[in-house]
């Protein structure tokens, strides 16, 4: 017979919602984002039109680079949510580390990137890197707290 599942606590609760959006996200970059947004020719300092006479190909190219990028956001998403759900109540060796690396390479290097860039939705992307580092701390918190709990 199956333990019981555990409750999940609010560092979970945080990473699942992290996980879900970097799912949605992918999922718009699949199926909704255009190849070029009219933020990427200002930061180059040109016009959508320059460019399409200048690289004829780029925006299907970008298409399939944004496919691409975007099933990694839907994976990634995934495995988020997976590790929340499950890994984060059982406390399994590992995991704080895990979700620190993913954090600062993913959510983390995207926001700073996006800032880098001066891109339309860099304070918008910066909400995921808040949350990620909110379930950081409250993961943290709640293992001091089992720990302690455990040693009386």
């Amino acid at each position: 017979m199956k333990p019981p599942p555990l409750p999940m606590r609010l560092s979970g609760k945080l990473f699942a919602a992290c996980g879900l959006w970097m799912f949605l996200l992918g999922v718009y970059f699949i199926l909704l984002r255009p190849a070029l947004l009219p933020e990427d020719p200002r930061f180059m300092g040109t016009t959508i039109e320059t460019l399409r006479a200048a690289a004829p190909g780029l925006e299907g190219w970008l298409g399939h680079v944004f496919n691409v990028m975007g099933g990694f956001m839907v994976a990634a998403g995934t495995m988020t949510i997976l590790v929340a759900w499950r890994f984060l109540v059982r406390r399994a060796p590992g995991t704080l580390l895990a979700l620190a690396i993913a954090g600062a390479s993913g959510v983390a290097l995207m926001s700073a990137t996006n800032f880098l860039l001066h891109s339309d939705f860099r304070w918008l992307l910066l909400v995921p890197v808040l949350l990620w580092l909110a379930g950081l701390v409250c993961y943290m918190r709640e293992d001091a707290a089992a720990t302690s709990a455990a040693a009386k």
